[in-house]
């Protein structure tokens, strides 16, 4: 029972604390030690006159469909002064391995997992590890960004930019732009100031800042991955060449917490087309999931519900006892069948 209650103070102190210190960035958090992959905090800000989520997403540094996603029912443009717009800060980590960098297409988010340094290591002490994320712009419908299994094969400050031919066409078809064969560095250019080139196929595919003030948070680029000036120079000084660079595309993340709780994040699918885009898109549940939900004698019901409101944000679908929790375990190792 005082477990329980310092847990909610701790709540209410987060909360209190997103309220009265607005612009504070929460894009750091301490590493789970124990096995689960729930960090952060649920947290709100009061609207100011003249606010719009776009620029409280800038505040927050998150991205502005995250905020939509988790405020339906919010003006995006207009919000009434005074009202709460909830911040999605508490969030289920991807699923491991978490080293170096992972991005999560379907969340629009970059998770950077730093290793500890050598000395720590050496000395063999525990080291708390720290996990950092960040908003990101990625492929629009067309020209996707590719789920991968690569690495960082080259940095560059102050970089140029050769639009491919393929660009280039349609600069000029939609926009009526002629662009240079070559951009050069400076304010005018689309990759900003830093950029990361990935080894994945003939090296076309960046993670690079932007000189625009939108497009975080949204399907904008034309494959490569986006972040906001500060965000992308804080990491080009932390990686080294060969960081690994994961990216996947997961709308749902599940996580079954050491504590019983079984906790769902589900996000918006990517849509594939254009029409698309106008359409609601579902989420399938996992066949797996299901079966053991049913093998448990628990209600599925939550679960289907968290897949099908995609607010981008965790939600417990069931709260397991200490044997369910190892019974659980134990069917996913076994793969349990779920044909039947």
């Amino acid at each position: 029972m005082l477990s329980e209650k310092v847990a909610r103070l701790g709540l209410a102190c987060a909360m209190l604390w997103a309220l009265d210190v607005p612009g504070a960035l929460a894009t750091q958090y301490p590493l789970p030690t124990d096995g689960s992959r729930l960090v952060g905090y649920p947290e709100a800000h009061i609207v100011k006159e003249g606010e719009h989520l776009e620029a409280i997403a800038k505040d927050y540094d998150m991205g502005f469909l995250a905020l939509l996603a988790l405020n339906p029912g919010i003006d995006p443009y207009l919000p009434e002064p005074g009202s709460l717009v909830r911040l999605p800060n508490q969030l289920l980590l991807p699923p491991p391995p978490h080293s170096g960098i992972v991005i999560n297409l379907a969340e629009l988010r970059l998770y950077y997992f730093p290793e500890p340094d050598a000395k720590a290591k050496g000395e063999k002490v525990d080291v708390q590890r720290d996990v950092h994320v960040f908003p990101i712009g990625i492929g629009r419908v067309g020209r996707e960004t590719p789920t991968m299994s690569t690495y960082i094969s080259q940095k560059r400050e102050h970089p140029t930019w050769t639009p491919p031919q393929s660009i280039r066409e349609e600069y000029k078809k939609e926009r009526g732009i002629t662009l240079p064969d070559v951009v050069p560095a400076g304010p005018n250019n689309p990759l900003g100031d830093h950029a990361l080139r990935l080894g994945y196929g003939h090296g076309e595919y960046l993670i690079h800042g932007t000189n625009k003030s939108f497009g975080i948070g949204l399907r904008v680029s034309a494959g490569c991955i986006r972040l906001r000036p500060d965000d992308v120079a804080w990491l080009f000084d932390q990686v080294d060449i060969h960081t690994p660079v994961r990216v996947i595309n997961q709308p749902a993340k599940l996580s079954v917490e050491p504590d019983g709780r079984v906790m769902v994040e589900a996000h918006r699918p990517l849509s594939k087309n254009a029409s698309e885009t106008k359409e609601r898109l579902a989420i399938e549940p996992d066949p797996q999931v299901l079966a053991i939900l049913e093998r448990l004698e628990l209600s599925t019901r939550r679960y289907r519900a968290a897949l099908s409101v995609q607010e981008g944000t965790p939600i417990e679908v069931a709260a397991l006892t200490p044997a369910q929790l190892q019974a659980w375990q134990r069917l996913e190792r076994l793969n349990v069948d779920t044909k039947r």
